[in-house]
């Protein structure tokens, strides 16, 4: 059984060859709470006062404060050093694909906040949508974690993060390629040449994040090692304003 409340029902993000874009067994039964246009939070609360829910919810997972990470940099070291460091009430905007399994297993039992993940497969979502996020916020710090190829089709978000002085942390995992894509060619089967391969290398030349944030008046920073990282990450949680660290993977 599956419970709809201001959704519709899961659909893949693309069509793959002679697999179903339907998310759900045919066997499933499927129950509308409320649609995408009604009052979702006012459907829960009727539905927790009919059943008499408890007033407070079940489940919630206890912050720990993990341990620095000493191993070499990477999405779940990077994820650990986000977790650990996030202040309560914070706003996550993720859009970090091929390195996002990391920073969203790691901040589970980090300090209550909200976490924006990907919708719709779209490409750049992070960065805008973490903007949106620091203007209906202004007193909650809002990170972006971002893909660097992703990142680069809404650059343009930073000058706006500038501009307004949004309280926005933005972590662009660099690893100087479309990963995504790559792994979507695997998903249909298709074996890439390499002159196809070329076009998802985001070198020749390497995309120099600090100079392009810095360039829209955002202060940046590019960082090697999960030392640096959890130094300038830490730095960026205690101070507001608009920050960009690259993270070399």
């Amino acid at each position: 059984v599956l419970v709809l409340v201001g959704s519709k029902p899961p659909v893949s993000f693309f069509a793959y060859p002679d697999k179903p874009s339907w998310g759900l067994r045919d066997d499933t039964e499927v129950v509308t709470l409320a649609h995408p246009h009604e009052d979702a939070t006012a459907a829960l609360s009727a539905l927790a006062e009919r059943l008499g829910a408890p007033a407070q919810p079940a489940g919630v997972a206890d912050f720990v404060m993990a341990p620095m990470p000493t191993d070499r940099l990477n999405q779940f070291t990077i994820g650990e050093v986000i977790g650990r460091f996030l202040p309560e009430g914070a706003i996550i905007s993720e859009e970090a694909a091929t390195n996002s399994l990391g920073p969203y297993a790691a901040t589970v039992d980090a300090a209550p906040h909200d976490y924006l993940t990907l919708t719709g497969g779209s490409i750049g979502q992070a960065v805008p949508v973490a903007a949106g996020a620091a203007v209906a916020c202004p007193d909650r710090k809002v990170v972006c974690l971002q893909g660097d190829g992703g990142a680069m089709y809404t650059l343009q978000t930073l000058w706006t993060m500038a501009r307004e002085q949004l309280d926005v942390t933005t972590v662009i995992f660099a690893n100087r390629s479309y990963g995504i894509l790559r792994v979507e060619l695997d998903r249909v089967g298709a074996v890439p040449s390499e002159a196809t391969l070329a076009m998802f290398d985001l070198r020749r030349p390497d995309l120099d994040w600090v100079c392009l944030a810095e360039g829209m008046g955002v202060e940046a920073v590019r960082v090697d090692t999960i030392e640096a990282f959890a130094d300038v990450f830490a730095s960026a949680m205690a101070t507001p304003g608009p920050r960009l660290i690259e993270v070399v993977m």
